[in-house]
């Protein structure tokens, strides 16, 4: 059987985007892709940015050094670290991604206050609110959300763009949508309490972006349904 080209798969995926976003309403410039380019190499991630997507994520900054700093494409491209990030970890993340997807603890936010402080551009970050994933990562509650978003203002290097969480990892479209309506009405308390607004909702990979679209997603992580593979 012969593979889908990247550019297929793109067409594909586009065309799904526009058709789940006239049936609910919304217009297609509300929304972004990124492509989630870990463990693909630099000709597919350049086939992708020839087919017109300029963000990408990584989970691993090891292998993302590895692939972009000597890449004149890193100039033109905006890049995401979409992993987990250790405390000892920070410092080559600040000073090499655009953006900081899963700020999950206060910790960690600390850390990357001290590292920014001296920066002349902030660094975008996104707060990883918990809405029923698998995994532990996340703060966990408003409350905790709420503080972590206080500590955030204070900090010059380091701009609030948004949320962004996981929906767990099933088939089941109700659990899927109980997690993305949690983060588009964390959304809404953090604005209507800080009187802030978040342009970016990250939710949605390539096994529940059509319902994050329908729940508020700006944002799409979007990993084999533009590389291929599982």
């Amino acid at each position: 059987m012969k593979e889908i080209s990247i550019m297929s798969r793109i067409t594909l995926l586009e065309e799904k985007i526009l058709k789940i976003c006239e049936n609910c309403g919304r217009k297609r410039n509300e929304i972004k892709v990124m492509a989630v380019s870990k463990n693909h190499g630099i000709e597919e991630i350049k086939e992708v940015y020839n087919a017109g997507i300029s963000m990408f994520g990584e989970n691993r900054i090891q292998e993302a050094v590895k692939k972009f700093e000597y890449e004149e494409l890193r100039k033109n491209i905006d890049l995401h670290f979409i992993g987990n990030l250790q405390r000892n970890k920070a410092k080559k993340a600040v000073n090499f991604f655009d953006c900081i997807q899963t700020l999950d603890r206060d910790s960690l936010l600390d850390e990357l206050a001290v590292l920014t402080s001296i920066k002349e551009e902030p660094l975008m970050v996104l707060l990883e609110f918990h809405t029923g994933e698998d995994t532990k990562a996340g703060y966990r509650s408003l409350e905790d959300l709420f503080w972590a978003v206080e500590k955030l203002l204070l900090c010059p290097g380091l701009k609030l763009e948004g949320l962004m969480t996981m929906a767990p990892f099933t088939s089941c479209k109700d659990s899927q949508r109980r997690s993305f309506k949690a983060l588009y009405k964390a959304k809404e308390e953090v604005k209507k309490r800080f009187l802030l607004e978040m342009p970016c909702l990250s939710m949605g990979m390539t096994q529940d972006f059509e319902t994050a679209i329908e729940e508020g997603s700006t944002l799409l992580r979007i990993g084999s349904g533009i590389f291929g593979g599982d």
